[in-house]
């Protein structure tokens, strides 16, 4: 029979280990989790620079970009509530950046297309609801109006991460994943790992831990569709109606 003395010792040994392992890369995913924030904010500019060369979005989707308006309104929102800087600080330049985004893409995009999807007007009208209802919410009297601004950020952040997926099927479809962008993707895969990480054993914000998660996930699903489909070239015809 072991002594409790020997399990009680060995164990604080492991933790302390497990610690002083672990320590360091918190140290560095708590600096580097907001800058890759912000740098998933600005990869999708290469997208941007083809859209104005191409003067066509293609089968681009429009929905990561009207996400990103609204995801990152409401983190900055959830983040000044919640007094933590490394929220706000990684999500406010999103509101510009996502606004910038949605404005460039509509230049050179139909009204309406089911790679969008829906139309342009209602990427505008949902984006703005979700303004306006936060800021109506992060206003109020209500007692845990934080945590109701996190289950919206919570949700919103889930939309933005999978938004490139809405193109999933036409993707296997016409065996080409020209519909995600490979920029996005990657820092998307990153900056959700990082998150995870933070949120999980720094924060102990599941609001930041469970779409970050997802997001990693998502990441590296399109990546993956990338890397088997390429960019092969679509036939008009190929395109769902």
């Amino acid at each position: 029979m072991i002594p409790r003395m020997t399990i009680s010792a060995a164990t604080s040994t492991t933790s302390s280990l497990l610690q002083n392992g672990v320590s360091p890369f918190l140290d560095f995913a708590q600096v580097a989790a907001p800058l890759s924030s912000i740098i998933l904010c600005l990869s999708p500019i290469p997208t941007m620079q083809q859209i104005s060369k191409d003067k066509s979005v293609g089968t681009l989707p429009l929905l990561p970009y009207s996400s990103m308006l609204a995801n990152a309104f409401v983190w900055t929102c959830y983040g000044v509530m919640k007094r933590e800087p490394k929220i706000w600080i990684a999500n406010g330049p999103g509101i510009f950046l996502g606004l910038f985004y949605m404005l460039k893409f509509i230049k050179h995009s139909p009204k309406s297309a089911p790679t969008l999807p829906g139309s342009v007007q209602q990427h505008f009208q949902v984006a703005l609801s979700i303004i306006v209802a936060t800021l109506l919410v992060a206003i109020s009297p209500l007692r845990h109006k934080s945590e109701i601004v996190g289950r919206a950020a919570v949700a919103i952040c889930i939309a933005l991460f999978a938004s490139p997926l809405a193109s999933l099927k036409t993707v296997i479809d016409i065996k080409s994943a020209a519909s995600i962008a490979l920029p996005l993707s990657i820092a998307m895969t990153v900056n959700g790992f990082l998150w995870t990480s933070v949120g999980a054993l720094r924060l102990n914000d599941y609001n930041v831990v469970i779409p970050s998660f997802l997001g990693f996930v998502s990441g590296l699903t399109q990546i993956l569709l990338k890397l088997m489909y390429g960019n092969g070239k679509i036939k008009v015809q190929d395109l769902p109606i």
